[in-house]
């Protein structure tokens, strides 16, 4: 029986995959372990030169499949975004330094599956899995003056949120006042590209009072890992997106304060 060059490709393509599950690797090359239930490793692709069936793969995608917690290919976790209200832009890879994007960490604190913790000295945001694990994402953090430390709730969530900066933070920014406009809730500016609040906000309460602090994405992808903002807590675009799909509202926050170093409550924090 004859066999095409298509099948003997695939059958070979299936070969290998197996070959890579049972525990080999090709010589010279070491063998990359693939935590289950993290990657998805999906149907095998297309053979060369034939069109992919979301696309040119060079491309951000325009209807892409489902979103899988892709953590091993910045590539893929900072391509451009196109199936939102607005178009999240494609990050700039060379502006984030590493340590700063998303990524899977060991995690032994204390605290429960579902919570978030804070390290603003070390630029860090920890999204606890509950299995000795943590997703640990790059944040910008209030500037001298403007940090502050304790416990919180993810009271709310929101997409592409409006903007309603207080008082005296226009009484600091001038500038600001020619952005605003009336908007439901009082003075503001609308949700979209510009708004300072990305694609996403998590809106922190203590008890039931606001503490006007947020979880958010950014306009300004560059200030990741430094101390800029005020007071707020801000996120890479698409990191910001996929924790916002993880969170719960009800969520505990806890934001370590200063001297802290890399510990959560009653435990350590390693990655």
């Amino acid at each position: 029986m004859s066999v095409s060059r298509r099948t003997m490709v695939r059958m070979l393509a299936l070969g290998s995959a197996s070959a890579a599950a049972m525990g080999f690797a090709r010589a010279g090359q070491p063998l990359r372990v693939v935590p289950q239930g993290i990657y998805d490793a999906g149907p095998l692709g297309p053979l060369p030169g034939e069109p992919y069936p979301w696309g040119d793969a060079r491309q951000p995608r325009a209807e892409p499949p489902a979103r899988t917690p892709y953590l091993d290919d910045p590539a893929v976790m900072y391509d451009a975004i196109l199936d939102e209200p607005f178009p999240v832009p494609r990050v700039k890879l060379s502006i984030i330094r590493p340590e700063f994007m998303r990524q899977l960490v060991a995690y032994d604190g204390l605290e429960e599956a579902g919570s978030v913790v804070i390290n603003p000295a070390a630029h860090h945001l920890y999204f606890v899995q509950g299995d000795g694990t943590a997703i640990r994402y790059g944040v910008g953090v209030g500037r001298s003056g403007f940090g502050w430390a304790g416990e919180a709730m993810i009271h709310d969530k929101r997409t592409w949120p409006d903007w309603y900066p207080p008082p005296e933070m226009i009484e600091r920014q001038p500038e600001l006042a020619e952005k605003m406009q009336q908007l439901q809730s009082g003075i503001g500016m609308p949700g979209g590209p510009g708004n300072p609040l990305g694609a996403r906000a998590m809106y922190l309460w203590q008890g039931n009072k606001d503490t006007l602090y947020r979880v958010h994405g950014t306009v300004e992808p560059w200030s990741i890992g430094k101390s800029v903002s005020s007071g707020c807590i801000r996120m890479i675009n698409q990191d910001a997106i996929d924790l916002y799909d993880r969170v719960a509202v009800g969520a505990r926050v806890v934001v370590l304060g200063a001297g802290a170093g890399r510990r959560g409550k009653g435990g350590r924090v390693a990655g």
